[in-house]
C-alpha cells in the first residue's frame, strides 16, 4: 500500500495556518472526504470540534468542501471525540469529522474521521481521500449542494448515553468527585453526567476561551486535579484531555492512576462478573507489571503498536473488547466504538462500588515497573535519529544490561515532532540512567 502523505496515527494534525491546517487545504479535504466517504447525493456527515479558537474557521472550511461535493452536514458544535463517534453511528450518518488536536496546545489543530460504524477510518480509506485530493476540485450543481443544519440536542443525547453505561442499580450519591475538563470539549458534558448520577462535583477546567485548552489542566497536566482532590478532600478525581477520549484518575491520596491501571481495574472487574470476552490489548508502552498481573489472572494480553487505532484493530482481530494505552486512551467495545474518557471513568467507579473499595485500594492490583519516558525534539527535515549506529548501539547496551528485567522502546510520535525514548526496568534508577543515556545519543544527532 502507498504511504499516506497527510494522515498520521490520529488523523491530520499540525500548527494552525501552516501547510495542512489552513482554510484552503481543509476545504479541499472536506470535498475529497465527501467524494470518498459518501459520494454525491443526500448523505449526511456530522462535524464536531473541541474548544480551540481555530475550530470555527476549520468548521466553515470543511462545511464548504462537503457542500461542494453534495454532502449534507450536521453541525454538532463543541463535543468530545467519542461523542462524535457515537452520534455518527446513532444518526446513521455516512461519516463523522472531528476538529481537534486532542492534548496539543491551542495553536495546533487537526482533523480526524469516523466511519458510519463510529470507528476510525482504515488506512486504505485515508489513502483514497489523499488520492482524491490530487484531483481538481469540482462543485455539484446548485440544486445538488449540501445543506448544513445545527444539531441542537447533541450534548443532551450524549449525556444520556454516558449515564446509560453506568449500572442502574448503582449511584454516585455520597461521592465527592473532582472533574477536570482541560477547558476542552467535555466542559459541558462530564460535570453533568456525574452530577446527574448523584455525585457532588468539583469542576475545574470548564471555562474555555479558545486559547486555554490543555493549559496547565487536564490529563496531561495533572497538578491542578491533584491539588483540587486534596483541597476538597474528594473521593477521587477525573482528568480528561482536550477532546475527551483520554482519562487519568487521581485517588483520594492524590496519587495518579494511569491508563494501565484503569484498564486493569475494568478488565479484572469484568472477569469477576463473568463478562470478560477474551483478553486485553495494550501497546508497546504498556507497563510490564500490568501484563504480568493479567497473566496471573489467566487473562491473555497482547501488545499493539502505539495508537488507539492499532489497539482497536487488534481487539477486532481477536473479537476482544477491552484495551488501551497507559496515556489514558481506554477502549471498552461493550460500550463505545472508540476511546471514551467519561465512560471508562464510570466503569472504574462501578468496579469500586461493587468491591466496596476506594480508588487507591482497587488500583493496587499490580506492581508497576518504573518507566522513564523522555521526549526529544527533532526537525522533521532531518534524517531519522533512530537509524543511527550510535543510538542503536546505546539501545543494544541497555538491553544486554537489563536482560529480561527491562525493555527499551524508541519511536517517533505520530502527532508531534518528537522522538519518544522509553526504558522500563524493575529498578527506577536503572530505567532513568539508560533512558538518559539513550536520549543523549538522540539529542546529539538533532538540531531541533
Amino acid at each position: 500500500m502507498s504511504i499516506r502523505q497527510y494522515f498520521g496515527t490520529d488523523g491530520i494534525r499540525g500548527k494552525v495556518g501552516e501547510s495542512v491546517i489552513n482554510p484552503e487545504f481543509v476545504t479541499k479535504l472536506g470535498w475529497a472526504a465527501g467524494k470518498v466517504l459518501a459520494g454525491a447525493g443526500t448523505n449526511k456527515v456530522l462535524i464536531g470540534k473541541d474548544t480551540r479558537i481555530s475550530g470555527y474557521m476549520l468548521e466553515s472550511a470543511l462545511e464548504a468542501g462537503l457542500s461542494a461535493a453534495g454532502i449534507n452536514i450536521g453541525l454538532l458544535g463543541p463535543m468530545p471525540t467519542p461523542a462524535i463517534a457515537y452520534l455518527t453511528k446513532t444518526f446513521r450518518s455516512e461519516a463523522g469529522i472531528v476538529i481537534s488536536a486532542s492534548h496539543n496546545p491551542y495553536y495546533d489543530n487537526g482533523i480526524k474521521f469516523f466511519s458510519s460504524n463510529g470507528q476510525k477510518l482504515d488506512d486504505d480509506i485515508e489513502l483514497a481521500i489523499e488520492q482524491q485530493m490530487e484531483k481538481p476540485m469540482t462543485c455539484v450543481a446548485s440544486d445538488k449542494l449540501g445543506k448544513a443544519t445545527r444539531v441542537n440536542d447533541a450534548a443532551g443525547r450524549y449525556i444520556e448515553y454516558c449515564k446509560g453505561t453506568f449500572p442502574s442499580d448503582l449511584s454516585l450519591k455520597g461521592l465527592k468527585i473532582v472533574v477536570d475538563c482541560a477547558h476542552g470539549a467535555t466542559y459541558h458534558i462530564a460535570p453533568n453526567v456525574l452530577s446527574e448520577l448523584g455525585a457532588k462535583v468539583i469542576e475545574i477546567g470548564t471555562d474555555p476561551d479558545g486559547l486555554n485548552i490543555n493549559h496547565q489542566v487536564g490529563a496531561t497536566a495533572l497538578r491542578a486535579t491533584i491539588d483540587a482532590v486534596k483541597e476538597h478532600k474528594a473521593d477521587f478525581g477525573f482528568a480528561l484531555d482536550g477532546d475527551g477520549d483520554r482519562i487519568m484518575m487521581i485517588d483520594e491520596n492524590g496519587s495518579v492512576i494511569d491508563g494501565d491501571q484503569i484498564i486493569f481495574i475494568i478488565a479484572r472487574d469484568a472477569l469477576k462478573s463473568g463478562n470478560l470476552k477474551g483478553g486485553v490489548v495494550g501497546t508497546k508502552m504498556s507497563n510490564l507489571g500490568m501484563q504480568l498481573a493479567l497473566e496471573q489472572l489467566g487473562v491473555p494480553f497482547q501488545r499493539a503498536d502505539v495508537g488507539d487505532r492499532y489497539v482497536l484493530e487488534l481487539l477486532n482481530r481477536h473479537d476482544w473488547c477491552i484495551g488501551g494505552e497507559n496515556s489514558g486512551h481506554v477502549l471498552n467495545l461493550n460500550y463505545a466504538s472508540t476511546g471514551d474518557g467519561i465512560v471508562a471513568g464510570l466503569q472504574v467507579i462501578a468496579a469500586m462500588l461493587r468491591a466496596h473499595m476506594t480508588l487507591s485500594e482497587i488500583s493496587s492490583g499490580f506492581k508497576k515497573f518504573p518507566q522513564k519516558l523522555i521526549n526529544v525534539k527533532y526537525a522533521e527535515s532531518e534524517s531519522n535519529p533512530l537509524d543511527s549506529e550510535q543510538v542503536q548501539n546505546a539501545v543494544s547496551d541497555a538491553e544486554k544490561s537489563m536482560g529480561s528485567t527491562g525493555r527499551v522502546l524508541l519511536r517517533k510520535s505520530g502527532t508531534e515532532p518528537l522522538i519518544r525514548v522509553m526504558v522500563e526496568a524493575e529498578d527506577k534508577d536503572v530505567s532513568e540512567n539508560w533512558a538518559n543515556k539513550i536520549a543523549d545519543e538522540v539529542r546529539a544527532l538533532t538540531k531541533a
